[in-house]
């Protein structure tokens, strides 16, 4: 059986060859031990998002230490790990897993998601309990846990670790707060480097600003502790999951009675819900119109994360699997960040015989059509030529999109910030064999330039390039830039 925590892929370099410069994984803390049955037969939490026992974690998951192998290993190979973390709810209530106290969660009503308070004083669905994170009073660690920690042998330990946390901190020993301390000890255990915050917008936007800043105290203690193995530094990452967040209304999330700024509780990027009916449109239309958000003043400092498929998003760009090559195209050109849900790469099929739901979107990996199958290999060619091109050009993902023509459709990103100047000029259904590309205002007579997807190598003459390839696309870029 193998572990969601093996570190063989991080080795063999599949994540690397993608571009990918951060790995986010699910919620890892142990999750109820019964099933639940929404109607589609028996549900187990395997999935992460139905915590039990949030200072543990999921046998079924992995160890300690292949937790800490893996977020090794990632570090070693240059890149970060997000971890999914879990505040809203604890998972459903079974025979075996006992709900928590009333002063710690309320189990009605059903959100009906028409106002502020239908949003966040509820249960996102029934027999799912909510957290009263709106709480401000002290209140007694639940009975469940305080047995099933004296079973463990580590209460005492526990014990003591919450009273140092309330000590330090001031809070007060209400439910929000013993789970902010659990979810940051992950990274001073871990050296987790950022969050991906579930339901963001179901609970006090207060909390998220308390959660940020535990999160950058624990952040930095392990910094002090732990030899450097990234290359560079950077600051903690979070990322919220406000459902239904629009990166076409600007920062703020319209609750119909109350507008939230997510951004100013503590968020770097938030997920866009945007991007997977953009991805309908023309390339011109999709990367202007998000070049021209991005780079508006309000978003300095802040993104977005784009996507095309996700894990409980059940109207999925591409539904069927087949826009392989064009939903690489779409995703990692778009200014703004990227998210490869697992098996983008490869077109795993998100509709499964069988299946009900979101169980869906969560299938086995297709690793025998990657190791055997023609056309999943020209996909996976096609998302590691464009990842690693994006990794590798800041311009693509923050920079300033223009266009320079329609027919042939050509354009170019710039980026001048932070002492960091790179430009590229990328050009889309193109015609095979020899394209004349014009190249002036980026690229100066003499300069040697290289088509990233076909390696062919020129100079600049003239103010043009020309590249003989097979394919249909250029990736233009500096061969001086990249050192």
């Amino acid at each position: 059986k193998q572990k969601l925590w093996s570190t063989k892929k991080i080795k063999e370099g599949y994540f690397q060859k993608l571009g990918i410069n951060a790995i986010w994984f699910t919620p890892v803390v142990e999750q109820i031990h019964g099933a639940v049955d929404e109607g589609t037969g028996k549900t187990y939490g395997y999935h992460g998002y139905w915590a039990k026992d949030w200072t543990a974690l999921d046998p079924n998951f992995g160890t300690q230490q292949e937790l800490a192998d893996m977020i090794k290993a990632a570090h070693q190979a240059g890149i970060r790990v997000v971890m999914d973390v879990v505040l809203n709810h604890t998972g459903p209530v079974t025979s075996k897993d006992p709900v928590f106290p009333n002063d710690w969660v309320r189990t009605s009503p059903k959100c009906t998601y028409t106002s502020y308070e239908t949003t966040t004083a509820c249960t996102l669905v029934e027999n799912l309990p909510d957290i009263l994170t709106e709480s401000e009073q002290d209140v007694a660690l639940p009975e469940q846990l305080r047995i099933k920690w004296e079973k463990e042998g580590r209460l005492a330990q526990e014990m003591a670790e919450l009273n140092q946390f309330f000590a330090t901190t001031g809070y007060p020993k209400s439910p929000k707060y013993y789970i902010i301390k659990w979810l940051t000890d992950y990274i001073k255990a871990y050296g987790i480097d950022g969050f991906r915050v579930d339901t963001a917008k179901h609970l006090e936007e207060e909390v998220w600003k308390e959660l940020r800043k535990q999160a950058d105290i624990a952040f930095a203690e392990y910094q002090l502790k732990q030899p450097r193995v990234l290359p560079d530094v950077q600051p903690f990452y979070m990322v919220g999951e406000v459902y239904n967040y629009f990166v076409s209304n600007g920062r703020v999330f319209d609750f119909g009675d109350k507008k939230v700024d997510f951004y100013n509780y503590g968020f770097d990027a938030l997920i866009n819900f945007d991007f997977k009916s953009d991805a309908n449109k023309d390339y011109e239309s999709i990367f202007n119109k998000y070049s021209t958000l991005l780079n508006d003043p309000q978003f300095a400092g802040k993104t977005i994360l784009n996507y095309i498929s996700s894990h409980d998003d059940g109207s999925p760009f591409d539904a069927d699997r087949k826009k392989a090559i064009e939903s690489a195209t779409k995703l990692l050109l778009c200014p703004g960040g990227a998210q490869v849900y697992y098996g983008d790469e490869v077109a795993r099929p998100l509709k499964i015989a069988g299946a009900s739901g979101d169980a869906n979107l969560r299938s086995f990996m297709n690793w025998e059509d990657v190791k055997n199958n023609a056309n999943t290999q020209a996909i996976l060619a096609h998302w590691q030529k464009l990842g690693t091109f994006r990794n590798q050009h800041p311009a693509i993902g923050a920079g300033v999109h223009e266009m320079i023509s329609t027919t042939p459709y050509l354009f170019k990103r710039t980026y001048n910030k932070n002492n960091i100047s790179d430009s590229v000029i990328i050009g889309l259904d193109l015609p095979k064999g020899s394209k004349t590309i014009p190249v002036t205002g980026v690229f100066t007579d003499g300069t040697s330039v290289k088509d990233h997807y076909s390696q062919f190598t020129t100079v600049v003459k003239n103010g043009v390039v020309v590249i003989t390839s097979d394919f249909n696309i250029v990736l233009l870029e500096s061969v001086i830039s990249k050192g």
